[in-house]
């Protein structure tokens, strides 16, 4: 399959985003909003009662799908997002993209790319676009073939 405008991306998918595990990025992004560790927080601010995720890792699943497509990190050359939805713990989402032009910098051929997360059975968490480089000569399948 050439990679071509319309080419859709493989999906990158977190079956249950983990609870547990946003009170130590919470530390680690020194971001002491108790929204990330604590339901009764989030109740109290009237927004359910599950904890929310933090909106860099939420980013990172669509980084996880692109790198899984390009063969390479270095291969992403830009990404540009914009957060529409939360991400709660246990939700399950989904990290896809479209391929919506391709055209050559000289050195390389470059893939414009269309990115959102999905939580399944709810909003759009995220939308935005990538710059992906393909390997150079490559005329098929995925950048890392």
């Amino acid at each position: 399959m050439r990679v071509s405008a319309g080419t859709e991306l493989p999906v990158f998918e977190v079956d249950e985003v983990p609870a547990a595990s946003m009170k130590t990025v919470a530390v680690l992004l020194r971001d002491p909003n108790p929204i990330h560790f604590d339901p009764g927080a989030v109740a109290a601010l009237g927004m359910g009662d599950r904890v929310i995720n933090q909106g860099p890792t939420n980013m990172a699943y669509v980084v996880n799908m692109l790198v899984a497509w390009a063969g390479d990190p270095a291969r992403i050359r830009a990404l540009k997002v914009r957060f529409l939805d939360i991400v709660r713990g246990g939700d399950h989402v989904v990290a896809g993209g479209v391929v919506t032009s391709v055209a050559g910098d000289g050195r390389h051929r470059i893939a414009e790319c269309d990115v959102w997360l999905d939580v399944v059975g709810g909003p759009r968490a995220l939308a935005g676009s990538a710059t992906v480089a393909l390997k150079t000569g490559e005329a098929r399948g995925t950048p890392a073939e």
